[in-house]
């Protein structure tokens, strides 16, 4: 009996701190940091104050915690693409860009959230002990792009140079899309039609910029 009872409690805790997250995730992507009040989380997550006090301390404490769920998620299809010994740079870059395409159509408030928190300077020294500067300089990516550089395939540039080439092209029309869909006088089904149809072409310009 007390073991079934607290088998419910474990899965009961899950449940609420799920639902805790699950709201902050939406809250703090839409808000930011400052303008969220821990209050809002609580009733999107349909408990009071205290219970959400009581699992997570802290407003900060929770930030933390969704700000590296964020990063993660945004940079995990990277990480694994990068690393991946079997295939090629060029392959590589392909995989990259696709990654983050479907992602961010899913979820294009990612990025402009991660760059906004990061603006604040508060949560650096977090994102930095995550190791992505090891994450770009050390990878299987960098290893053949030196490698390339050095057989005269590819220019000879920083591999900041390409990482800048990989994110701006990709990123940047999903951060800007309420400014360029005003340019374009598009609405969003027809934003996301011309997002699409640039994809194959983001990773030609960046194969090309490659060159000698």
């Amino acid at each position: 009996m007390k073991k079934q009872k607290l088998i419910q409690h474990e899965e009961k805790t899950i449940g609420t701190e799920q639902k805790i997250i699950a709201a902050a995730i939406n809250i703090f992507q839409a808000k930011g940091y400052a303008a969220t009040r821990t209050r809002d989380i609580a009733e999107a997550a349909g408990i009071n104050l205290a219970l959400l006090n009581y699992y997570f301390r802290s407003k900060e404490k929770l930030f933390e915690i969704i700000l590296l769920h964020t990063m993660d998620e945004f940079m995990q299809a990277m990480v694994i693409t990068m690393n991946d010994e079997k295939t090629s740079l060029e392959k590589k870059v392909e995989n990259v860009v696709l990654s983050y395409h479907s992602l961010l159509t899913e979820k294009p408030g990612i990025p402009l959230f991660v760059l906004n928190e990061l603006r604040q300077g508060n949560h650096a020294v977090m994102l930095k002990a995550m190791g992505l500067k090891k994450i770009f300089n050390e990878s299987v990516f960098a290893t053949q792009y030196q490698e390339g550089i050095k057989k005269g395939k590819y220019a000879k540039r920083p591999v900041l140079w390409l990482i800048t080439n990989i994110m701006s092209l990709t990123i940047f029309p999903f951060m800007a899309s309420p400014l360029l869909q005003m340019i374009g006088d598009t609405d969003y089904k027809e934003y996301d039609r011309f997002i699409k149809s640039r994809r194959d072409y983001v990773t030609k310009w960046i194969l090309q910029s490659l060159k000698p």
